[in-house]
């Protein structure tokens, strides 16, 4: 094999037309070798390279005949010494960090740790298996595709509504979609999926991780495997599980980011640059471990053969190192910039902002992101804890990000469930969590409100189960979380009553109607809108079969549930009052008639300070004031629109609630009621109630007003 020095920059296989660099960096490694494969099921190498030249920790060499396609894999040399924190293993074929696509992936067997499983010493005794026939093998990509005119949707944060889902799961058994393309990319970007997006009114999909991947030992033992994706191989290449097959993996994930970019709708990447698929010192050996173990992982200062573990997966990245640093940001920049990306979800986001043991908001990780032209400038989302001590950080990420407000989730469950002293705390976050954020000087956008993820109940099972039932994973039912915050509605599980099952559906159009009619940026999880179930199983991370898979045969009530949240979308996108770009003042704003936003009790007036702290009262409105908002648009138009009256009670029982009346022929029109049965009001002559009387709200529901502005048409009603 002809070589030739190559260069250090940039990492990873790069084609140039002429031939391809190949650029590994490993600060402690003595010697690294580079092995081609003739083909993805080789059992062997048919190539050794000697990486001879190394600057700056870069092992590098240019192979003038290499092509595109071509396989390949790494054997780094250096003293296995797992006590002194390094891991050096040359009978492990290694799958590049910077790889931009994976031909095969991890084949489990014992050959793929780096020490004999069943010995007495563990990871003390190095094994010299050669893991060749099981290892991942990267490939050399082609970079060049034809984008055309492709433009990033650039949907401003108070526009935005995420959509979180699968790709797998969306269309893994839609009957719409071409069998061949079910639970791909393509499938992804197919006709029936973007009219239903489009339908739904969604405007940005945030997809599970996309990052190849691999599922654990121990789960492909029990016959089952890691169908979420947070246990990342390779944060560069698209997993191939996703692909058709009709192109390559990194093509068809440009077509599909393409095709939803000409519906107009964002991709957002769920990223996972906490942890890797190399677990704790058990772990197998896959790649940064035997790189350069204590370069890439935080490891115990005082015993550096175990790992620091802020992230319950065994490791932790160790952001303390410019290379892993580096290795991130190259990460990043290369989704938005050749993959055209929209911006990221960083899963335990704290873990990345801990420098000596602390989460940081002053961490060299915020800096590199603040300073960076490209990554600063798409959406950034923190899940803003860990596992650690002190790794609850809602609230405290620096300006630039936006998080999953947990804050939010739970008060919504607690106050629909029928806790007391909820109100004053779902105020705060209705009008946008200010308390949260205000100060930070961030704005409402930087709360990004859920009530369910992938991570827990799914909507439907939050209203129907009140225990976790994770029995199919294999653990006893000990994994997941038993702090769902969730009300079965008078019986576990599915139910034959009536009664039961109209509560449920209504407890599902309150939760609906929650979120997106709270100030900040709603996220629906996928198949929330038409009552999706998981069978109480509330860490389905394992399940790839139908627990987790959507099932498009909808019943009635769900496509009677799946309009209402149509509505509730297309209602909320109508709304400027909803989508304010800076948070309330509480008071008068020059030029309307009452103050930005006000919180009645069902007596017509305003909440007292008894009111607000009271265990009793589980009722509360607030109108917002679609003429006091001191906004602008991008033309410099002044920002208006309706007054909205939003009535919620977590009661069981009905109650007369005094409309509010801040002047004489003062009538509302209602547009939204989820106690009854016909709540699709869009196209229907809407019905009109005077202020000053009272209006029947009927226990947990949530009822939505507008104020009419043609009052005096109406005043001798």
């Amino acid at each position: 094999m002809r070589t030739m020095p190559g260069k250090p920059y940039p990492l990873g296989a790069t084609w140039d037309g002429k031939g391809v660099n190949f650029a590994l960096f490993s600060e402690n490694a003595e010697k690294v070798e580079l092995c081609l494969f003739p083909a993805a099921d080789a059992l062997r190498e048919d190539c050794r390279v000697l990486l001879s030249e190394q600057s700056n920790h870069v092992w590098h060499v240019y192979l003038p005949e290499a092509r595109p396609g071509w396989l390949y894999g790494y054997r780094v040399h250096g003293p296995y010494s797992p006590a002194s924190g390094l891991r050096f293993n040359p009978w492990k074929v290694l799958i590049d960090p910077y790889a931009r696509g994976i031909a095969r992936r991890v084949q489990w067997d014992d050959a793929m740790f780096s020490y004999p499983l069943g010995n007495p010493g563990e990871d003390l005794v190095l094994d010299t298996t050669d893991n060749a026939p099981y290892a991942p093998l990267g490939v050399v990509i082609d970079p060049t595709y034809q984008w055309g005119d492709d433009r990033p949707p650039c949907i401003p944060w108070e526009e935005t509504i995420i959509y979180e889902v699968h790709v797998k799961g969306f269309t893994a058994t839609h009957p719409d979609v071409p069998e061949r393309l079910r639970g791909t990319y393509a499938g992804l970007a197919s006709e029936p999926v973007i009219d239903y997006l489009l339908s739904l009114g969604v405007t940005a999909v945030e997809l599970l991780p996309v990052h190849q991947f691999a599922s654990e030992y121990s789960l492909v033992k029990r016959g089952l495997t890691n169908y979420w994706g947070y246990n990342t191989l390779s944060y560069f290449a698209p997993d191939n599980r996703y692909g058709s097959g009709l192109m390559s993996n990194v093509d068809e994930f440009k077509m599909m980011v393409r095709t939803l970019h000409d519906a107009g709708i964002e991709v957002i990447l769920d990223v996972v640059y906490n942890h890797t698929a190399e677990g704790n010192h058990l772990g197998p050996t896959l790649s940064l471990r035997g790189i350069d173990n204590p370069t890439y992982y935080r490891l115990v200062g005082e015993n550096p053969r175990f790992y620091m573990d802020y992230t319950g997966c065994g490791n932790t990245l160790n952001m303390r190192h410019p290379q892993v640093l580096q290795l991130i940001m190259d990460s990043l920049r290369y989704w938005v910039t050749h993959m055209h990306v929209d911006g990221f979800r960083f899963d335990l986001a704290s873990a990345l902002a801990r420098e000596l043991h602390e989460v940081d908001r002053l961490s060299a990780f915020f800096d590199v992101i603040q300073q960076d032209p490209v990554v600063s400038q798409v959406k950034l989302i923190a899940e803003p804890w860990d596992i650690g001590e002190g790794g609850y950080q809602v609230g405290n990420f620096p300006p630039l990000w936006t998080e999953w407000n947990g804050r939010y989730r739970d008060c919504i469950r607690r106050f629909w469930k029928g806790e007391g002293r909820q109100v004053a705390e779902l105020a705060t976050r209705l009008s946008g969590s200010s308390d949260l954020y205000e100060q930070g000087g961030r704005r409402p956008h930087a709360s990004i409100n859920f009530i369910t993820a992938h991570d827990g109940f799914t909507l439907n099972d939050l209203v129907s189960y009140n225990q976790k039932h994770n029995e199919a994973n294999g653990e006893d039912n000990r994994d997941g979380t038993d702090d769902n915050i969730s009300w079965n509605c008078g019986e576990e599980g599915p139910t034959d009553n009536s009664e039961i099952r109209e509560l449920r559906a209504r407890q599902m159009r309150n939760f609906l109607a929650t979120l997106l009619l709270s100030q900040g940026v709603p996220m629906i999880l996928g198949g929330d809108e038409f009552g999706r179930t998981q069978q109480g199983n509330n860490n389905a991370y394992c399940q790839d079969n139908p627990i987790t898979w959507f099932d498009w045969n909808l019943t009635a009530d769900q496509k009677e549930l799946l309009e209402f949240t149509r509505t509730l979308v297309h209602f909320r996108r109508s709304s400027p009052v909803l989508k304010r770009r800076t948070f309330f003042q509480g008071r008068r704003i020059r030029g309307s008639e009452i103050k930005d936003i006000s919180w009645f009790s069902p007596a017509g007036r305003e909440m007292t300070d008894e009111e607000w702290h009271s265990d009793f009262v589980r009722c509360l409105g607030v109108r917002l004031a679609g003429d006091a908002i001191t906004e602008r648009d991008p033309r410099g138009h002044a920002v208006s629109g309706d007054t909205l009256l939003i009535l919620l009670n977590a009661d069981y029982q009905s109650l007369d609630f005094i409309l509010p009346a801040h002047k004489k022929g003062a009538h509302w029109s209602m547009v939204i009621d989820t106690a009854t049965r016909n709540r699709n009001h869009r196209g229907r002559r809407r019905r009109l109630f005077r202020g000053g009387r009272p209006f029947v709200l009927e226990g947990r529901s949530v009822a939505v007003f507008t104020l009419n502005r043609s009052m005096e048409e109406h005043a001798s009603l």
